[in-house]
């Protein structure tokens, strides 16, 4: 746990959201990533690199040494974001180091094995879609999913799988199902959990990764029936997983219809979306999301649960359209750009459908949230088609 004064560390594929969460409740915060983003590094009182940027892969040998150079500032827990649910080991290791504020390797290690997440929900009665084993006879209606990957990456088309793949433990053969994509944030102690929020996710296709996650809406209400299955999962899943801190339970809504889809352990990239008070009444006060988690996870017990409605807010991941280098014009559009988060370094270089930016917008219902949000990201795109960036929008 973070002592009084002593700098929070967080560690992610990207920190910019834990940084930003820490310093918004009033603490020194460390930030461990692979990107070392502008604003990442504006907020942090120090940063230190634990992978590989190009293969968005954390690595042991860099999470452990950043650790050991953190405690050497003070810091006395972490807390990990995105980016570890392909090697839970890492979080043991990183433990081993210095205390990890939340859910664990073995937490995650269940939490990312179909089987005991679809037996759980099975097993109470909850929906979900069809899942199973073995390759379908027929591919067209299925889905492979691999739950060691985060954002929708390791989703593919069941027919775009080579015959013969071997299936890992953390993946399985998922029939498609109707809806929306739509996610609760919550806080747990182990045994029940606070929903601070429902949110509604952005998609996007890119190349390899038809499912890609691109931003998130909330909060928003959700219809009575639907509200009720989500409750009901997560009256179900916390003690049975032994859930603790921030975490995220994502589905699918089709009318009033909900179907549940996958369970995330960890603070989610909703986080941002329930800041320090949150514009609502009942809502965290000076907490916010990222204080309820440590709260939580230090035996302080669960915040009061926020009271529906208030202000809207969103987020969209811009990614690059074509292969291109973040050049000290680009670099200095992006820095002048209205909502812009996430800002490259100078001399980022960047593939075809790398995420190169997020955006953020606010306003009075989701569904105008995100027509701003579509807005900014085409204007956005449209400079990134330019061959010289030099301004930016009015």
């Amino acid at each position: 746990m973070a002592g009084p004064g002593s700098p929070l560390v967080v560690a992610a594929l990207s920190a910019r959201a834990l940084a930003e969460a820490a310093a918004a409740e009033g603490r020194a915060v460390l930030a461990l990533d692979l990107f070392g983003d502008v604003d990442t590094r504006r907020v942090a009182a120090g940063w230190w690199s634990i992978g590989d940027a190009a293969r968005l892969q954390i690595e042991a040998g860099p999470l452990c040494d950043a650790l050991r150079q953190a405690r050497a500032f003070g810091a006395t827990g972490w807390v990990a974001g995105s980016g570890f649910e392909a090697d839970p080991t890492l979080l043991a290791a990183g433990d081993a180091v210095l205390p990890l504020v939340g859910n664990g390797a073995a937490v995650l290690r269940r939490t990312t094995r179909p089987e005991a997440f679809f037996g759980c929900l099975d097993a109470h009665g909850l929906p979900h879609p069809a899942v199973q084993w073995s390759r379908p006879a027929d591919p067209a209606d299925w889905l492979h999913k691999d739950s060691a990957g985060c954002g929708g990456w390791r989703v593919r088309p069941a027919a775009a799988v080579p015959p013969g793949e071997p299936l890992a433990a953390t993946a399985c053969w998922q029939r498609r199902a109707p809806g929306r994509p739509v996610s609760a944030t919550f806080v747990a102690d182990g045994r029940s959990a606070v929903v601070l929020g429902f949110n509604e996710q952005r998609v996007v296709a890119l190349p390899g990764a038809p499912y890609a996650f691109a931003g998130i809406v909330g909060p928003l209400r959700l219809p009575a029936p639907a509200e009720r299955v989500m409750r009901q999962a997560l009256a179900v899943l916390v003690p049975s997983f032994g859930l603790r801190g921030l975490g995220s339970l994502d589905a699918l809504l089709d009318g009033e219809a909900l179907t549940l889809l996958e369970l995330n352990p960890r603070p989610p990239a909703s986080l941002s979306l329930y800041p320090p008070g949150g514009g609502r009444p009942g809502a965290l006060g000076a907490l916010g999301a990222l204080g309820a988690h440590l709260q939580a996870c230090g035996q302080g017990g669960l915040p009061p649960a926020p009271a529906p409605g208030g202000p809207v807010h969103g987020q969209a991941i811009v990614y690059a359209p074509r292969a291109l280098v973040v050049d000290a014009a680009l670099a200095a559009a992006l820095a002048r750009w209205p909502g812009a988060h996430d800002l490259p370094q100078p001399g980022t270089v960047l593939a075809a459908g790398d995420p190169l930016c997020s955006l953020s917008a606010g306003g009075d219902t989701a569904p105008r949230v995100h027509a701003a949000l579509d807005r900014a990201v085409a204007q956005l795109q449209r400079l990134l088609n330019e061959p010289a960036p030099e301004t930016c929008p009015p």
